[in-house]
């Protein structure tokens, strides 16, 4: 099995105005063709997500047997991780599949706002637009299907339980 790397790109500031390094992702030929079209939305939008494919962490691999080696993203704080059902994510699927993603939230003791309602909520903006718009998952992290209406770089705010976490999803046509 040969693999193949490509690289996006996500250009961030700092207070000081330095730009933040860019990320890498990496991808199977087997899903070379698929990947290439997400991660060429990504570059022209500068998306800085980076889908894993090695082992998930212990705190998210409950319900998966073996090495549990799917494709995944994580949060930037780590409190979350999306578990990639489909990859690459697609604005319209026409081979019947979805955009299935499972919702993975470290575990804590203690939630920090215990009056906060439990549904993660996903507040995702299109990189480069005013498109904004927002998804709910009743009862929290969990399995859900998250479809957005156009391809590109997707920047989203999540919360739920009174905890909080971002993360860029890069959806392809």
């Amino acid at each position: 099995m040969s693999s193949v790397v490509l690289l996006a790109g996500c250009t961030a500031t700092t207070s000081g105005g330095s730009a933040a390094p860019a990320a890498t992702t990496a991808a199977t030929a087997s899903a070379t063709t698929a990947t290439t079209a997400a991660t060429t939305a990504s570059a022209a939008t500068g998306c800085g997500s980076r889908v894993e494919t090695g082992p998930l962490p212990d705190w998210a691999d409950a319900g998966f047997s073996g090495d549990a080696r799917v494709p995944h993203v994580f949060g930037a704080k780590g409190d979350i991780v999306a578990v990639l059902f489909a990859h690459p994510l697609r604005q319209v699927r026409d081979d019947g599949s979805n955009n299935k993603i499972l919702w993975v939230a470290r575990a804590v003791t203690t939630s920090p706002d215990p009056v906060a309602p439990a549904t993660l909520v996903i507040t995702a903006r299109l990189d480069g637009t005013d498109t904004q718009v927002i998804r709910e998952v009743p009862g929290g992290p969990g399995p859900s299907i998250i479809d957005l209406p156009r391809a590109g770089c997707w920047r989203l705010d999540l919360s739920w339980s009174g905890h909080t976490d971002t993360m860029d999803l890069t959806y392809a046509r």
